[in-house]
């Protein structure tokens, strides 16, 4: 039997359950990704995101933002975004681009409801994300439905590098159903 690194289904296959391990558990090294965006003035944007969902079937990965957020303007404008996963006991390194979807309003009632008292908290704040102020102390912590946000990433393509004995690269990509290809790492 080979290892999962070893064929292109067994690296999608683990890329995935490691994926939706990592949105349900903390401690997994996948549970937190850098989010990369194109700024408003064109330059690269990224910040670190806690994954939420993992999707194999759909391939879409799920986040949860504040809606008043820069990211959020920055998704608006343009739709496309990168998430990069590092797992050091894997040595194993995911590019998921993806293009990203922002659900609004009341169809995230069940996920806002799911939320714990401290994590509701992540969505909302005076003054808004991002917004100048005189002191530290100029903040308010505040619970806001409204500013509850899910951005989900439609994935189009997963560059996949494993740094084993061997490294190898693999990118997969929706456009031929992620049956993927080697490359060179």
């Amino acid at each position: 039997m080979s290892d999962w690194f070893e064929t292109l289904g067994g690296l999608r296959g683990q890329v995935w359950r490691m994926l939706s391990q990592g949105a349900c558990d903390p401690d997994s090294a996948l549970h937190t990704a850098a989010l990369a965006t194109t700024g408003l003035g064109g330059a690269a944007e990224a910040r670190m995101v806690v994954l939420r969902g993992a999707s194999p079937s759909d391939a879409s990965l799920e986040v949860h933002t504040d809606r008043a957020s820069r990211k959020v303007d920055e998704l608006q404008a343009k739709p496309k975004a990168t998430l990069l996963f590092w797992d050091p006991v894997q040595s194993l390194q995911i590019r998921a681009r993806v293009d990203v979807e922002i659900l609004t309003g009341p169809a995230l009632d069940n996920r806002w409801n799911a939320l714990a008292e401290p994590a509701a908290r992540n969505y909302g704040g005076r003054p808004p994300p991002s917004t100048p102020m005189t002191s530290a102390h100029d903040y308010e912590e505040t619970t806001e439905r409204d500013r509850f946000a899910v951005l989900v990433g439609h994935v189009t393509s997963m560059d996949v590098v494993h740094l084993g004995k061997m490294h190898r690269r693999a990118l997969f990509e929706s456009k031929d159903g992620f049956a993927g290809m080697w490359l060179a790492p």
